[in-house]
């Protein structure tokens, strides 16, 4: 026999008149959350729309990372002024304790940045200079993850990982081998002599360098003999085919 529970059922028209003087409905972000998948992207585009009379003139926005820039005093107090009545005007307001005013050299998005031009944060590359020899090939492929975030500043950035590259091929047997630890030691020593890169204008005549062979591609970007930025990659299959000048 099953013994009868009890406990009382609420009346339904009790429930009712606990209604009056309800403040809540539907709950709503007043704020970007975050882990939301298009939460980055849709910031991303608002803010873009917010700025899209100051963007590649006088701010440079990254999400909710704001940059002004200008070449005078005066220039840099209209610029800040619009910036900041943006903002206002959209209801968006920036955290006092963490902005900074008037700065000759700053730290942005993991570079530091003056007016000679761009170089590595020396607090990111610490982290690639403590990196542990990887064991697996989801530790290559973190440490090929970070180092790459700066392979602009390296020279045949490809070329020197490409040991390390080809452990993450599908397939592929781990193996550390003397290559790997010569790739991987050698780019650690090229991130912390890498160089600055000068801030390019436009107006002015580019000059490309180029160098190709069937084990990769590579190339500099300079100005005034001075660098702006390297790139390279591996060849692919058809590359390895095809004549070394026409590569270049």
């Amino acid at each position: 026999m099953t013994i009868k529970n009890k406990y009382p059922l609420p009346r339904i028209d009790d429930l009712f008149d606990q209604l009056k003087g309800a403040k809540y409905g539907q709950y709503e972000f007043t704020v970007m959350p975050f882990g939301l998948t298009n939460a980055p992207a849709y910031f991303m585009n608002l803010m873009n729309k917010i700025f899209m009379d100051g963007l590649d003139k006088y701010v440079i926005v990254f999400i909710d990372d704001i940059l002004v820039y200008s070449k005078t005093i005066e220039e840099h107090e209209e610029h800040l002024r619009k910036v900041l009545e943006k903002l206002r005007s959209h209801q968006l307001y920036a955290k006092f304790s963490k902005c900074e005013f008037w700065l000759e050299r700053i730290s942005y998005l993991g570079h530091i940045i003056t007016a000679e031009g761009v170089t590595v944060d020396p607090e990111k590359v610490e982290a690639v200079m403590e990196w542990p020899q990887p064991t697996n090939v989801s530790e290559v492929r973190s440490f090929i993850g970070l180092a790459g975030f700066y392979r602009r500043f390296i020279g045949g950035f490809a070329k020197i990982a490409k040991p390390m590259t080809a452990l993450q091929k599908k397939d592929a047997r781990f193996e550390w081998t003397e290559a790997c630890e010569k790739s991987f030691q050698e780019l650690k020593a090229k991130l912390t002599s890498a160089p600055v890169l000068v801030l390019p204008d436009i107006h002015r005549d580019f000059v490309i360098y180029c160098d190709a062979s069937r084990q990769g591609l590579g190339c500099v970007l300079m100005q005034d003999d001075k660098v702006i930025a390297y790139a390279s990659r591996n060849s692919r299959i058809m590359s390895k085919i095809t004549p070394r000048t026409t590569l270049s």
